[in-house]
């Protein structure tokens, strides 16, 4: 079950910031991380720690709940 919601969080988190009209520098500074950590996220399997996980949702403008597979809105 973990593994399909690290799975789940990945997939979306990569689809929205495809999708996001940002640019990878402009996200990690709203979040107050690397560019490099942005890109983590979306391509290893680093996850985000609680409060930068909620500092990216907020950049991208997004639901924590659709993220985390809650919601599919």
């Amino acid at each position: 079950m973990e593994e399909n919601l690290d799975a789940l969080i990945k997939e979306r988190l990569r689809e929205e910031l495809r999708n996001c009209k940002l640019s990878t520098y402009e996200i990690a500074r709203r979040v107050g991380v690397s560019p490099e950590m942005i890109t983590q996220y979306a391509t290893t399997k680093k996850l985000p720690k609680l409060d930068t996980f909620a500092r990216l949702c907020k950049a991208l403008d997004l639901s924590a709940n659709y993220i985390l597979g809650i919601t599919d809105i």
